[in-house]
């Protein structure tokens, strides 16, 4: 009789706690269901360099993304990027939230996709000591129902939107009532450690989606500490 060895292993593991699972069933690979879903329009917000709008884009690679990134420097290479893309992209240089006008952003110059509209904590500069150089800079600000409005764009109704703005969520939400009814999914940066001043809880960003029709998925990723808690996740919200 033949023996098989990758079963007894699983049974044993299984007996731990713990299970074996295939990468094309972690959420990191099917995006928590999301690859089902015909998503036509992707809103980048807080794009930086288009890191996140380039791995999304070999996901659903019929898809338009609108990519928002009010600084200077990652804008120039988020733009650069874009122009590659035969059409498929487009790049704004732009903040988005509930105003209009300028703001004061604080770039991170060591790392600066943890910059941020909002002040960071001892907390933040405790975890990420790579956040306390930071310099001010002016950059433009807009809400995202007027931005969307003003591009001349139609948007097709299967809307994912992203937002990693590093605290200033509740901002963004505010000044987009009317793109995020429309939407279908939303996946949002949440901190749960209180790393910038005034940033909203879970709790918030969750009621606030709520109201918008979302239901919480579950997260694609999550970032630990050292004693082993969350700091912070990205977390997925879904029309059904």
């Amino acid at each position: 009789m033949e023996v098989n060895f990758a079963v007894i292993i699983k049974k044993i593991i299984n007996l731990t706690g713990f299970d074996i699972c295939k990468l094309s069933n972690s959420s990191r690979h099917n995006l928590v269901g999301l690859k089902k879903i015909p998503i036509k329009s992707i809103i980048d917000i807080g794009a930086n360099k288009g890191q996140f709008a380039r791995k999304i884009s070999n996901v659903f690679p019929h898809s338009l993304i609108y990519c928002f990134e009010p600084l200077p420097g990652p804008f120039h290479e988020l733009k650069k990027w874009a122009e590659s893309q035969n059409g498929k992209v487009l790049a704004y240089n732009m903040a988005l939230g509930e105003s209009e006008g300028h703001v004061e952003m604080l770039e991170h110059i060591d790392h600066s996709p943890s910059s941020s509209l909002l002040k960071t904590t001892e907390t933040c500069t405790d975890h990420y000591p790579f956040t306390e150089r930071q310099l001010p800079v002016l950059v433009p600000l807009t809400t995202l129902d007027k931005m969307v409005n003003s591009m001349g764009q139609y948007l097709d109704p299967d809307i994912l939107i992203k937002i990693d703005v590093q605290g200033y969520e509740k901002h963004v939400l505010n000044g987009g009532a009317e793109i995020f009814q429309k939407a279908r999914v939303c996946i949002i940066e949440v901190n749960l450690d209180r790393l910038y001043e005034g940033q909203p809880t879970f709790k918030d960003i969750l009621l606030k989606l709520s109201e918008y029709g979302y239901t919480y998925a579950g997260n694609l990723e999550q970032s630990y500490a050292k004693d082993g808690h969350v700091i912070f996740i990205d977390a997925v919200f879904i029309k059904k």
